[in-house]
């Protein structure tokens, strides 16, 4: 790439970041797309013919489909392809594959989203699989999520629930993940439970040595179960984290533990008390993140203007909780949030993680009866909690994620109408590009005025 095209895209990239500091009414930055990277050995390879894998409606669109094979084989390669919509490609269809590659059309698109094009061969004995997804006005895809009147008032009443019970702040020294820089404690506090009472929350706390006061990062988890050693790194950087845990266990266990407790009491758990608003999973997820941003922003060292809520997946769903709910929370940078629009696939399209009511290979709907876990999923959608959102908000994805498909990503950013900034990597999956990571964590020194 030439000196003066990487001039352009540097100042391209850095345009949102400056326009994210100029006011809550200010116009929203375009999304920045990432140029895509083509692996130097991808022997099989799929792309799209625009190369920002982006288009208008109605615009023509077309995968090619190539292998890299000398000699090229006389009769072709043989394929199995899948060509549909986001997360609803279709069944696979046999092709052979040229030596000049083969292309599919993309039929016409009238209505915002995206189509994915998932390719499987098999060569010398191994299983090869490349996938490209396109999107068409992304900008424009709308929510299906249903915003319940009574939302703001539910979280109101669950938020005095949450105040009867007390803090119960508790701290013990973590000298193996302390640092020079950095003191490290092993940090648990009283949260709600369910029926048996109070439940705790669990995390690391990291806190500069240096005197002053400092900007503060809570960083929330993806989904799963597993231990945490605190975000000591950010923390040298002159932040006070604290990085939690969900599930109300210590986070230093040994691994079996966790492994246990994911193929078992807590498979799945994005399901447990979905009939109920008042008994599901989530609500002691989400009361346990607010208490958690409180309990930072009360920390002796904090310097009481900056509060910064981070994570992907599962953690930008509670990193976009967390700044709706706690107006201390002066910022949010999510990676591709789950539970985004979860109630897409009961609308025919598609929803975020954990695919809610999505329809299985038997052709009937998962998550039945489905009525009341589609109202229990109002008070708890990303997107309800995103339209709320009034801080200014750093995201990123990319349109190969099948975890949390882009369609639903765009649904819940197309709804927040507070400062944000997009950071599009077209052809990354459920994980964050090195670009992607190093322009996060670039935003988020600059929401703390921290020069690393």
């Amino acid at each position: 790439m030439k000196l003066a095209t990487l001039l352009k895209f540097a100042r391209l990239a850095l345009l949102p970041l400056a326009l994210s500091h100029t006011g809550l009414n200010a116009q929203p930055a375009p999304a920045t797309l990432l140029p895509v990277v083509q692996p130097a050995d991808a022997v099989l390879t799929v792309r799209p013919n625009r190369a920002d894998w982006t288009y208008p409606l109605g615009a023509p669109a077309s995968f090619h489909i190539a292998v890299d094979l000398k000699p090229y084989p006389v009769g072709g390669v043989a394929i199995k392809y899948r060509l549909g919509p986001d997360m609803r490609e279709g069944r696979e269809v046999d092709a052979v594959v040229p030596a000049q590659g083969l292309t599919l059309p993309v039929p016409a698109q009238a209505t915002p989203g995206f189509v994915r094009c998932i390719v499987n061969a098999r060569l010398d004995g191994k299983a090869l699989t490349s996938i490209a997804t396109v999107g068409f006005a992304p900008d424009r895809i709308q929510a299906t999520q249903a915003d319940p009147a009574d939302f703001d008032d539910f979280w109101r009443r669950q938020k005095e629930v949450l105040a009867q019970v007390p803090v119960d702040l508790q701290l013990r020294p973590a000298p193996e993940l302390s640092t020079l820089k950095v003191e490290a404690f092993y940090l648990s506090f009283q949260n709600v439970g369910n029926w048996a009472g109070p439940s705790r929350f669990h995390g690391v706390l990291a806190v500069p040595r240096a005197a002053g006061k400092f900007p503060a990062l809570l960083n929330v988890p993806g989904a799963g179960v597993r231990p945490y050693r605190g975000n000591i790194g950010m923390a040298e950087q002159g932040l006070i984290t604290l990085q939690m845990g969900i599930h109300g266990i210590p986070v230093n266990l040994g691994p079996e533990v966790y492994e246990q407790l994911s193929r078992g009491a807590l498979a799945d758990y994005a399901r447990y008390g979905l009939d109920d608003r008042n008994g599901y999973y989530y609500r002691r997820v989400y009361l346990g993140v607010l208490r958690a941003s409180e309990v930072l922003a009360s920390h002796e060292k904090w310097d009481g203007k900056t509060l910064i809520a981070a994570g992907g997946s599962q953690g930008g769903q509670l990193s976009i909780v967390a700044a709706a709910l706690n107006p201390k929370v002066t910022a949010v940078a999510a990676d591709y949030p789950a539970y985004s629009d979860v109630s897409g696939y009961w609308h025919g399209g598609t929803g975020g993680w954990p695919g809610l009511f999505r329809t299985a290979a038997d052709g009937q709907m998962t998550d039945t009866p489905a009525e009341p876990k589609l109202a229990t999923s109002r008070y708890y959608d990303s997107v309800n909690f995103a339209r709320r959102l009034k801080v200014p908000g750093h995201y990123s994805w990319g349109y190969n994620d099948m975890v949390t498909p882009p369609t639903s990503l765009h649904a819940a950013y197309n709804a927040i109408t507070a400062p944000k900034r997009l950071l599009i990597a077209p052809d990354a999956a459920h994980s964050s590009t090195a670009e992607q990571s190093r322009q996060r964590t670039d935003w988020i020194f600059r929401q703390a005025a921290i020069k690393p």
